[in-house]
């Protein structure tokens, strides 16, 4: 999904939080549950994008005019570097109704879910929960 790739590629959180559907669910590599919603989707976003340092998109996979989309990147997080992977699938508007996030190897998954739980309440609030 090009117009998401080149959102976060320039820091746009704006723009790539536009592209995500009302009922999006979004499943994180470092939480149980997922979360449902765009403001909550939105506001990990935000943040994540505050915790990843030098993240770039290394590929993309999937079809131009396909539902499912994987974009492939790789960050540090508290000097740990990581490969992740972005999940896409869009809805019939072309929005991203599901969004999950895997994240290799553990010691950068565990430095993410530290980084991101300090976190948390920045997230609930701009979530409105």
């Amino acid at each position: 999904m090009r117009a998401f790739r080149d959102a976060v590629e320039a820091g746009d959180m704006d723009a790539a939080v536009a592209l995500l559907a009302e009922d999006v669910v979004f499943t994180s590599p470092v939480a149980f549950k997922p979360y449902a919603g765009k403001a909550v989707t939105g506001a990990v976003l935000r943040e994540v994008a505050q915790v990843f340092e030098d993240f770039r998109y290394v590929r993309e996979i999937g079809s131009p005019d396909g539902r499912d989309h994987a974009l492939v990147f790789t960050a540090r997080v508290d000097g740990r570097e990581l490969t992740g992977c972005d999940f896409l699938r869009l809805n019939e508007d072309g929005l991203i109704e599901d969004f999950m996030v895997m994240v290799r190897p553990l010691s950068a998954a565990q430095a993410l879910a530290r980084a991101m739980g300090a976190r948390f309440e920045n997230i609930a609030r701009h979530a409105g929960a």
